[in-house]
């Protein structure tokens, strides 16, 4: 496509850019008809008409299938902080008026919520009850992807584990989580596993982590015989659950798969590390009446606590 300006930016392209996030989250404009209540038809013209005015191809359609252009995963990701910008505005304005309604973009790493110390379920529990018309938006990501996003305006907060400060966020300690080396009912050492010695663990074969660590956790990694990698820790579960590996998981986190006799903690004495769990807000943002609620109900509002 010719490349062209966009002067301005209209009502009637908010429109479209929304129409675009349905169509690339349903995966074809088939599948996003019934959630936009308009045509395949119709749905094709909207996307003509906001490719014509950003002047870019935004998806491929047709016999090969639908799928985004580089262009359109560019735009895709623009559109999100833009209309996290509208609705940071549009709760300003109800701040203003003394309602609680709006929008809250949380982010937050997996396997959390076996977590003994809920503050993040009370906290949203307690926002729900304190606005009827709070509307929350859970995304399970990385902890980079949610740094990005808060970064980038996409996530309101965070909650992560604390290795190393990305400037530009602040991060407030809510409570330390242990994560201790595991095996599976299958595994030769589920046997002895409480007693075996560290010496001879790089016998067997290990998986490390492809998310960062701290200085504590790495140096145990090292370690060991690390031979598979993992994204998150529900794939380091899966793949001790395989007999072959042993692997670091939060102990709140195993503890179903141990009362269930099907994985047992090697050395817990022994090995073993503590993470921070943080939650993370952007530095010297605004903080609108939501967001408030939400850190002042997960005890984080105390930006005096915070990690470096």
């Amino acid at each position: 496509m010719k490349p062209k300006t966009l002067a301005q930016v209209t009502d009637f392209d908010l429109r479209l850019l929304r129409l675009f996030k349905v169509v690339s989250e349903c995966g074809s404009f088939t599948a996003a008809e019934s959630r936009l209540g308009i045509t395949r038809s119709a749905i094709s013209l909207h996307m003509s008409d906001l490719e014509k005015r950003l002047g870019m191809r935004l998806c491929q359609r047709g016999r090969a299938g639908f799928a985004l252009t580089d262009e359109g995963r560019e735009i895709l990701r623009h559109s999100a902080s833009l209309m996290a910008a509208v609705e940071d505005f549009r709760q300003q304005i109800n701040q203003m008026h003394k309602q609680l309604r709006g929008e809250l973009n949380i982010g937050i790493i997996n396997n959390l919520v076996t977590q003994p110390r809920m503050q993040i379920t009370q906290a949203l529990e307690a926002l729900r009850e304190k606005g009827a018309e709070v509307r929350i938006n859970i995304s399970m990501l990385t902890a980079a992807d949610i740094e990005q996003g808060l970064l980038d305006g996409r996530l309101h907060v965070g909650a992560l584990p604390y290795t190393a400060p990305v400037s530009g966020l602040v991060y407030t300690p809510l409570y330390e989580e242990i994560s201790c080396l595991y095996c599976s009912s299958t595994h030769p050492l589920f046997s002895q596993a409480h007693e075996a010695d560290p010496a001879v663990l790089h016998r067997y074969e290990a998986i490390a982590p492809g998310y960062r660590l701290s200085a504590e956790a790495a140096a145990l990694h090292r370690s060991l015989n690390c031979t598979a990698t993992a994204s998150d820790r529900e794939g380091i579960a899966f793949l001790i659950l395989t007999g072959r590996y042993i692997g670091f998981l939060p102990d709140h986190y195993a503890a179903r798969w141990c009362e269930l006799q099907q994985m047992r903690a090697i050395a817990p004495s022994r090995l073993r590390f503590g993470s921070q769990i943080a939650i993370v807000t952007r530095q010297g943002e605004r903080r609108n009446a939501i967001l408030q609620h939400f850190l002042a109900a997960a005890g984080a509002e105390n930006e005096a606590a915070t990690l470096s």
